[in-house]
C-alpha cells in the first residue's frame, strides 16, 4: 500500500482498505494533533497551499497538520494578490509554485481544477475542493469522525440532510458510506436533492437509500445525522436560493425525539441549520470533527511525502 507520490483528487481514488489504512495512521497522530508529543517527520518539506476560494478549516488544518510534523508551509488566500490577476493560467501557476516545494494542496472553485492541476504537477496535488466536485480530505474526516464516535463507520444509518445538489462533501461522502454499506436517506428540498449519478453509484455499489423531505420523520432512527449549510454561492438564481434557505433547522425538539446516541456532524461553516442551543449538547460531534482534519490531514501529508507507509 504505496501512497508516496499520489494524488489525492477524489475519494474514488482510494480503495476501502486504503481509507482504513489512512484512518489507522490519523488514530496514531492524535497526540500531535493535539500538542501533546512533537514529531519532526516531515522536517525539511515544504507544502505550499493553494487557495483560490476562501477558507477556514480546511486551510487552518492542514497548515497545522504541516507545521505539526515539523514541515513547512507557503502559499496564498487571496488569488487576488497573484500573478493570476495579469492573466497567468492556473497550469502555469502550479508549475511555478511546484519548483518551491514538495506538495501541493489547493482549493478552486472550477469542478475538476485539482484533476487538471494534477496533470502539469510533478508533486502531489491533494484537493483541498473543486467547486461543487470533490473534497476527499473532509470526506476522509467525516468517516474517520463517524467512526471514532460510533465505533465503526458501515453499521450506522446516516442522513445526509440539506444541500445535496451543490455539496461536494455529501457527493464524496456519499460514495464512501456506500463504499462501506452503510444505510443512507438523503433528506432534502426536491430541488437540492442529490444528482441522480451519485445515488445510482451508490446503488450499484448495494448501499440502501431511501428519500424525504420532511426533517423530523426522517431523522427519527438514523444514527448520524449529517447537516450541510445551503450554499448561496453555488446557486445560479438567488431566488431559488431564497425559496429554500432556512428549510431546516437541527434543535433539541427534534433530537430528543431521535436515538439517544444520535450525533449530529456539519462540515461547517453553519448558518441556519444547527440551533446553537444544540452546541453544549451530547449530540454535537462538529467540533470535534472540526479537529478531526489535524490529524487526518497529518496522516495523509505524512503518507504522500513518504514520512510513513
Amino acid at each position: 500500500m504505496n501512497f508516496k507520490g499520489r494524488d489525492i483528487v477524489s475519494i474514488k481514488d482510494l480503495t476501502e482498505d486504503e481509507i482504513l489504512h489512512i484512518l489507522d495512521v490519523a488514530d496514531g497522530m492524535i497526540p500531535i494533533a493535539r500538542g501533546e508529543e512533537k514529531s519532526d517527520l516531515l522536517k525539511g518539506k515544504i507544502m505550499a497551499s493553494l487557495f483560490f476560494e476562501p477558507s477556514t478549516r480546511t486551510r487552518l488544518s492542514f497548515e497545522a497538520a504541516m507545521k505539526r510534523l515539523g514541515g513547512n508551509v507557503i502559499g496564498f488566500a487571496q488569488p487576488g494578490a497573484t500573478s493570476m490577476q495579469k492573466g497567468e493560467s492556473l497550469a502555469d501557476t502550479i508549475r511555478t509554485a511546484e519548483s518551491y516545494c514538495d506538495v501541493i494542496v489547493m482549493r478552486h472553485p472550477q469542478e475538476g481544477s485539482a484533476r487538471m492541476a494534477a496533470e502539469f504537477a510533478s508533486v502531489p496535488i491533494i484537493n483541498g475542493g473543486d467547486g461543487a466536485g470533490h473534497h476527499p480530505t473532509q470526506c476522509l474526516l467525516d468517516l474517520f469522525t463517524i467512526r471514532e464516535e460510533k465505533g465503526s463507520i458501515g453499521e450506522n444509518k446516516v442522513a445526509l440532510v440539506g444541500d445535496l445538489k451543490y455539496g461536494r462533501t455529501v457527493h464524496s461522502l456519499a460514495y464512501a458510506l456506500a463504499l462501506f454499506k452503510a444505510e443512507m436517506v438523503f433528506i432534502a428540498p426536491e430541488q437540492l436533492q442529490m444528482p441522480p449519478e451519485v445515488v445510482e453509484e451508490c446503488k450499484a455499489m448495494g448501499a440502501p437509500i431511501s428519500f424525504e423531505t420532511d426533517l423530523e420523520e426522517a431523522t427519527g432512527d438514523v444514527d448520524v445525522i449529517y447537516v450541510t449549510r445551503i450554499q448561496k454561492e453555488r446557486f445560479p438564481d438567488p431566488e431559488e436560493y431564497n425559496k429554500v434557505v432556512g428549510i431546516y433547522e437541527i434543535n433539541s425538539r427534534i433530537l430528543g425525539k431521535g436515538k439517544k446516541d444520535v450525533i449530529v456532524m456539519h462540515p461547517l461553516p453553519r448558518v441556519y441549520e444547527i440551533a446553537p442551543e444544540v452546541d453544549g449538547t451530547k449530540y454535537a460531534a462538529y467540533f470535534r470533527q472540526a479537529f478531526n482534519g489535524v490529524p487526518v490531514r497529518m496522516a495523509l501529508l505524512s503518507l504522500v511525502l513518504g514520512g510513513i507507509e
